[in-house]
């Protein structure tokens, strides 16, 4: 009898366990349901990209942007690039991209020969060099929004020799400000970029250099501030023969100081040899702009040069030398992801000869 009532009082002790579990969990249910729910915070303001990639007409952006804008807009300034030769067409392209990776908002030219578009009794063109152009050009107008504006040349030397000057530039009056980039180079970043744009000029033509002291005045980028009146001047100024590009862009007034947070826009990978043990290779990559790759006895970084040029050129320290090579190999694989193209032979008369020979090799 002791046994049977101690298990009824177990069983029964169990019963009102479970049921008194439930009533909790159905009294915490309904509580849930019937508390006010928590208003979930507003989503955080938008970060503005450091490249500037919001278009304007946002609110946002334009009080943002206020003080850095360029005089007129986005649609007002231009990258602009002026290819002669169709070895240079593919340096247009790498940067264009990048720009358009970057999603700088400036607006994008390309310059080049009127009759790159012309036919021999219509026939295809003979230049070999002009189908891998054309295609060039068309994927970056359909690819990267490049305009494409063929010119004439504005000046024929007795040779038949047409002569297409940096001056030319200038007839661009649709736009309040210019940047132009003398191949070759590499955009690393267009935050640094942009910000010329807002530069104030007191000269039509201003150039900035990376050289060093002891290399040409030659600047690495030239701003342009277009206007009909400048591109008559400068026009009615040109000599009927004997031009030179290199001796018109050195007299090309120099900015002597950039703002302090604009020291990186610009290198020139032939300063490299002058950088001493404290250069850091990475610091240099992520802090620059737009590196312009010229160095003495190179042909160019189109060109697949020689152990010995390549020695005789390339700094001897060793961050300069890894930043240079660096340089040197991002712009062959650029050159390769962007426009499908290989290094060229070097020519076997040397530098002498360079831009006489331009072939492009399609892969």
């Amino acid at each position: 009898m002791a046994i049977s009532s101690s298990v009824v009082f177990i069983f029964t002790s169990l019963l009102f366990l479970s049921g008194y579990v439930l009533q909790q969990q159905t009294v915490r249910s309904l509580q849930a349901v019937i508390k006010p729910q928590p208003v979930a915070p507003p989503p955080p303001s938008p970060v503005l990209a450091k490249h500037f990639g919001t278009p304007p007409g946002h609110s946002f952006y334009d009080k943002y942007l206020a003080s850095n804008r360029p005089k007129g807009g986005w649609a007002k300034v231009a990258y602009v690039q002026l290819v002669r030769e169709h070895l240079h067409v593919c340096n247009a392209l790498m940067l264009f991209a990048v720009l358009e990776e970057h999603e700088s908002m400036a607006q994008r030219v390309i310059m080049y020969p009127k009759e790159w578009d012309q036919k021999v009794d219509g026939q295809s063109p003979v230049d070999p060099h002009i189908d891998t152009s054309k295609r060039l050009l068309r994927e970056a107008a359909t690819r990267y929004r490049v305009m494409l504006q063929p010119v004439e040349p504005m000046l024929k030397l007795v040779g038949g020799e047409s002569i297409f000057p940096l001056v030319g530039l200038l007839s661009l009056s649709a736009y309040n400000r210019l940047v132009y980039l003398p191949p070759s180079g590499l955009v690393l970043d267009t935050s640094g970029l942009d910000h010329l744009f807002t530069l104030p000029m007191e000269t039509n033509m201003l150039g900035i250099s990376a050289g060093s002291e002891d290399e040409s005045n030659t600047p690495s980028v030239v701003l342009l501030s277009p206007s009909k009146e400048a591109f008559q001047t400068s026009l009615e100024s040109l000599p009927s023969k004997g031009y030179d590009e290199d001796r018109f862009q050195s007299k090309i007034s120099l900015l002597a100081d950039l703002p302090e947070d604009q020291v990186h826009v610009v290198a020139k990978t032939s300063s490299l040899r002058h950088q001493d043990d404290a250069f850091d290779a990475a610091d240099f990559s992520d802090t620059t702009s737009y590196v312009h790759i010229s160095d003495a006895g190179m042909l160019g970084p189109e060109y697949d040069s020689s152990r010995e040029a390549i020695a005789s050129a390339r700094p001897r320290k060793l961050q300069p030398k890894k930043a240079w090579h660096d340089m040197y190999e991002k712009y062959r694989q650029s050159r390769m992801d962007v426009c499908g193209l290989d290094l060229e032979p070097a020519p076997r008369s040397g530098v002498d000869n360079l831009g006489a020979q331009d072939q492009q090799t399609v892969i």
